[in-house]
């Protein structure tokens, strides 16, 4: 796998309304380590269509990951022109730095918004043009993510195309393995 698409839940879909509340750093280490763990097996893009939530999170994921100097790359691929400009300020703020550090950053579609259908062919031109799809998503709790799988599942039927997922006990392992490491530096 040389390309992995990367998606999840909105902020609001996981119930984070503050932009530097304390689950992102979670969320964040463990898309590292899922990352990392995909780095040591050839991986050299991560794909994002640019979101607020987990797309934005692992965007600065990669990011800070290519500042180690590690070799790898992210594009984002926004469905449409100035995506952002619905957003608030922070949210659209955090992906104009994002858009500023990416490798590659373009428009699926070459047009402002003008309907659903362009969000679909965002997902199935992600979907098409990498190897994987990583996502934060879970059966139980419905949500946005459900149409990246929808596509990932359409590609799946035409060929391989894996599903790796982030897990509300992976994120519980985080949260378990931060308070063992703070609670070893306290000593």
């Amino acid at each position: 796998m040389k390309v992995l698409a990367v998606s999840g839940y909105k902020p609001r879909e996981l119930g984070i309304f503050s932009p530097d509340a304390e689950e992102i750093t979670y969320i964040k280490k463990t898309i590292q380590a899922k990352i990392g763990g995909f780095l040591e097996e050839g991986l050299e893009w991560v794909v994002v269509s640019g979101q607020p939530g987990v797309e934005q999170w692992t965007a600065e994921v990669v990011i800070e990951l290519k500042e180690e100097g590690l070799n790898i790359r992210l594009a984002v691929l926004p469905p449409f022109l100035h995506q952002d400009s619905i957003w608030p300020d922070h949210a659209r703020e955090r992906y104009q730095k994002i858009i500023a550090k990416a490798d590659y950053a373009e428009a699926v579609s070459k047009k402002e918004y003008e309907n659903p259908g362009q969000l679909r062919a965002k997902n199935d031109f992600i979907i098409m043009k990498t190897d994987a799809l990583l996502v934060l998503y879970t059966e139980e709790q419905p949500g946005s993510p459900e149409y990246y799988l929808d596509a990932a599942e359409r590609k799946a039927a035409s060929g391989h195309y894996p599903v790796y997922r982030i897990t509300p006990d992976d994120l519980q392992q985080t949260v378990e393995e931060e308070m063992l490491r703070m609670s070893d530096d306290m000593e």
